[in-house]
């Protein structure tokens, strides 16, 4: 690893596949915590190139546990994280109404890492307990129409990173591969990024991909749709700009997203906004980011009609009858498999 981290301080780069086999010896466990440090700190420094996240995305697709959930057609709404916004756990209730509203759910999703609280932090103060057992992900698709994939259950290799990543406490480029590895190898998609660049990076290996798409990244900094300014938008078919008031909802307020201090505080809020106890920017940001997704879906006929079926998914309280029925579910003794 040392020759390796010389030879990217020399501002030279790995072609995809030496990238691809760094991270397997990572993985691996054959460097030490400080030089895996020291090799995220570089990519921190500059900018990753497509060849490099490529290697890497490989790499980790070839570790995983895979789960086939093809029957069922799923999405995934999933965000890189990193943006340092504090928001609320929009994705995840995206996720939850998208399910709602029709289109079967595969959320992959962790632990926040450069947050306060991620998907899974939050799911796992509400109950919810994860599984890597096909069987009882099947089951939860066909009873609540979403599942969840909690990603150190499938990418096992990866429990020699995680407390350097902890150490850190900042986006490493293991964010900009969360959304990109779901074990479950999501024909639809939806991804929200931290930046311009790594919007264009993703497009550039979505695009050669057979997926339907869509990447998003609000202009005013934030890895959603965040209503608090114009969004870039690129899709399988097109890209755009567009503004809040094209998707039927308010310009919203930065104050107006932040999430809680804690995770039960976020917990608290999550469970609010299920309950219709939100404010209407919490449900707005909500419903924008389903809207996107069950547009990329192909289950509507326009934007207009997503966003109304998203709305109605979420005000009638099916969304939060989704989230219970996974709570049940969780109950039942679920089973995970040893990695």
């Amino acid at each position: 690893m040392k020759e390796v981290i010389s030879y990217l301080l020399d501002y030279k780069t790995l072609t995809k596949a030496e990238a691809k086999e760094i991270l397997k010896n990572i993985a691996r466990g054959q460097y030490q915590p400080a030089q895996v440090a020291a090799f995220m700190t570089i990519y921190m420094m500059r900018s990753i190139t497509v060849e490099e996240l490529e290697g890497f995305r490989d790499a980790m697709l070839e570790l995983c546990v895979p789960v086939d959930l093809s029957a069922y057609d799923v999405i995934d709404l999933c965000g890189t994280g990193g943006d340092g916004k504090n928001t609320f756990n929009i994705s995840t209730l995206a996720s939850l109404v998208v399910a709602a509203a029709g289109q079967p759910v595969a959320k992959h999703g962790n632990y926040g890492v450069s947050s306060v609280c991620g998907s899974s932090n939050v799911l796992e103060a509400l109950g919810v307990q994860f599984t890597n057992d096909e069987a009882q992900l099947r089951r939860q698709i066909e009873e609540a129409g979403i599942c969840f994939l909690h990603a150190p259950l499938f990418h096992p290799a990866m429990k020699n990173v995680a407390p350097v990543r902890r150490e850190l406490g900042v986006k490493t480029f293991f964010n900009m591969l969360g959304p990109m590895v779901n074990p479950a190898f999501p024909a639809k998609q939806m991804v929200g990024v931290f930046s311009m660049e790594l919007l264009r990076l993703y497009a550039y290996l979505y695009q050669r991909s057979d997926k339907r798409f869509a990447i998003v990244h609000s202009l005013a900094g934030y890895d959603e749709v965040s209503l608090t300014s114009a969004f870039k938008i690129m899709t399988h078919e097109a890209e755009s700009i567009m503004e809040p008031e094209e998707l039927g909802l308010p310009r919203l307020r930065a104050e107006e997203l932040h999430g809680g201090q804690t995770i039960d505080e976020a917990a608290a809020l999550f469970l609010k906004v299920l309950q219709g106890q939100g404010s209407q920017a919490q449900e707005a940001a909500v419903i924008a980011n389903a809207a996107v997704a069950l547009h990329v879906a192909g289950l509507y006929a326009s934007l207009d009609a997503c966003r109304e079926a998203a709305t109605e998914a979420l005000k009638s309280g099916e969304a939060l009858r989704r989230l219970q029925i996974i709570q049940s579910l969780s109950k039942s003794n679920p089973k995970t498999v040893q990695l």
